[in-house]
């Protein structure tokens, strides 16, 4: 068959989020998959340095971050684009006059609020990425950085109509359930990273097969010809998608791979 290219999310898609590990099954496809000379790309809403390292010591071609804002391939970055640092600025004043909590994610590093939240889902974030040794040394409060995107929490205390009129003009919040929201700069998304890739190497969009779960992955479902849903996916990628696999758990990524003869 053509060479094709490959774009994975990752949470919910080949890194569990039940054992918290790469089934080795997908690990041997996404192997097969390369040693048959296609192309292999991550493609998350998570920052570079989010990424979790076993999804890095994997030979992936490239990493495609933050929702289509900050690309590689090999050693090369590709493209990248930052919120400029006053109007990121202007956005965190305005989360916290909305009272609107939130992680702010940059390429090397995430900021996270210095007070406990109301919020458990971001407390739980906090203690996840100070895990990870992220958002360690700056508190979101200073604003005395640049970044590429957020994920804000809202609740019943919170003017978030009034958050999001401000940041219509450039910022597109998806919404990932509960009253969480990803906000992405405007103009990008993992569809046009996909794009990219593809124009890069001047592939057809038939070529390309993306595997994804959630609703930050609707946007390359509709790019692509040949998408794949796990076994646990949100209903609102069910319009547009081609084959859907089992769970991650349930080796999912392999079937999926084998299904389209990529392997």
């Amino acid at each position: 068959m053509k060479k094709a290219a490959l774009f994975f999310d990752i949470d919910g898609t080949i890194l569990s989020e039940i054992t918290k590990e790469i089934p080795q099954s997908a690990l041997d496809a996404m192997l097969a998959a390369k040693k048959a000379g296609h192309l292999l790309f991550i493609n998350t809403g998570r920052t570079l340095c989010s990424i979790p390292a076993q999804i890095k010591q994997f030979p992936f071609d490239g990493f495609l971050c933050g929702c289509g804002t900050y690309l590689t391939y090999q050693d090369e970055i590709l493209f990248a684009s930052s919120i400029p640092e006053q109007r990121g600025r202007e956005i965190i004043r305005k989360m916290m006059e909305c009272k609107i909590e939130g992680i702010i994610e940059a390429v090397d590093d995430v900021y996270l609020p210095e007070r406990i939240s109301r919020f458990d889902r971001l407390e739980s974030s906090k203690r996840y990425f100070r895990s990870e040794g992220l958002g360690m040394e700056t508190y979101l409060e200073t604003g005395n950085f640049i970044y590429d995107k957020l994920f804000v929490y809202a609740d019943k205390k919170s003017d978030k109509e009034a958050f999001f009129k401000f940041i219509e003009k450039d910022i597109e919040p998806i919404d990932r359930g509960e009253n969480t929201y990803e906000c992405i700069q405007k103009g990008y998304s993992k569809a046009t990273a996909c794009e990219f890739i593809m124009n890069k190497f001047r592939m057809e969009r038939e070529q390309a097969y993306v595997f994804g779960d959630s609703t930050n992955d609707i946007s390359m479902f509709e790019y692509a010809v040949h998408t794949v849903a796990m076994g646990n996916h949100a209903e609102e990628l069910d319009p547009y998608t081609e084959y859907v696999t089992a769970k991650v758990e349930e080796d999912g990524i392999a079937r999926a791979v084998r299904h389209y003869g990529l392997m």
